[in-house]
């Protein structure tokens, strides 16, 4: 089982520059769900370790309007250890001079175990609303009680996270994905953690192990905050620009409303997202 960072990196790298426009002289706002145009920071890691303000730029002069960030303490061997340099503040300063918001962030369990209030500091100064968890990293066999154990877990997280004027998510990966007693996980996952204080962030390239968008958003009304967008292509069976793939993307927004999603970031790589501006910027819910 391809945990999501083996997944998007296992996708083919190029894709024909004429399958993209330049978002210059497009409409700078896109249609699905009436929400700017997010993409997420991880594919352009090692773009990020040489040059973030830079990178950042080429994000917005791509089209993009919002990006999802790692963070610097819990992605510190992924590319991401270079923007220890910055405050918060000082990321959000160079975010701000690109034109690019960013109210979103993935943090590791680790880093929350070890000092939560200090990375609920941080993202405060960075003007983050919401703290993304990869995975709880349980166990690749878990039991029912470990998941018991880790939806306990993560609900105090949430609790002291809201206190502190943070919303927290939990993505889909790793240990999410397995199955217990013949559940899956993420569904227990669903109706163990509280909803007031824990929303979801879908990855929809999922898709590929049988976990359909569209029919999680339809399932667990209001439960979702944010996807992360990718194209699939079940002839081929991998991953393909938004729009150039075999999903319906119309039915996956318009369930996504039902879900409660109000953010969306674009996780490919960077010719793949570009290549993905276009059809979003056009498609209507």
């Amino acid at each position: 089982m391809m945990s999501r960072r083996e997944f998007v990196k296992s996708a083919a790298t190029h894709v024909a520059a004429a399958s993209f426009i330049s978002a210059g002289g497009m409409e700078l706002r896109a249609n699905p769900l009436g929400l700017p145009m997010g993409c997420q920071t991880w594919p352009v890691r090692d773009m990020i370790a040489k040059d973030f303000p830079g990178t950042i730029k080429q994000l917005a002069d791509a089209g993009f309007q919002t990006v999802e960030m790692c963070s610097p303490v819990g992605y510190a061997d992924s590319g991401f250890a270079g923007l220890s340099k910055y405050s918060g503040t000082e990321i959000r300063k160079i975010l701000n001079d690109a034109g690019v918001s960013c109210i979103s962030s993935h943090f590791g369990i680790k880093e929350l175990r070890e000092n939560q209030q200090g990375r609920i500091a941080w993202a405060k100064d960075l003007g983050l609303t919401q703290m993304i968890v990869p995975t709880l990293e349980g166990p690749k066999k878990p039991t029912m009680d470990d998941v018991k154990r880790a939806a306990d877990e993560y609900n105090k997280m949430a609790e002291k996270a809201a206190k502190g004027g943070i919303q927290q998510g939990l993505h889909n990966e790793d240990f999410e994905l397995t199955v217990v007693d013949g559940q899956r996980t993420y569904d227990l996952l669903l109706r163990l953690l509280d909803p007031r204080l824990v929303k979801f962030q879908f990855q929809v390239s999922t898709i590929s192990q049988g976990y359909d968008a569209a029919e999680y958003f339809t399932k667990y009304p209001g439960r979702f905050m944010s996807m992360h967008v990718q194209g699939w292509s079940k002839k081929d069976k991998k991953i393909m620009p938004v729009g150039q793939d075999s999903l319906d993307w119309k039915k996956i927004f318009a369930a996504a409303k039902t879900g409660g999603v109000k953010n969306y970031f674009v996780e490919m790589n960077l010719d793949m997202m570009k290549a993905s501006v276009p059809y979003l910027r056009k498609l209507e819910v």
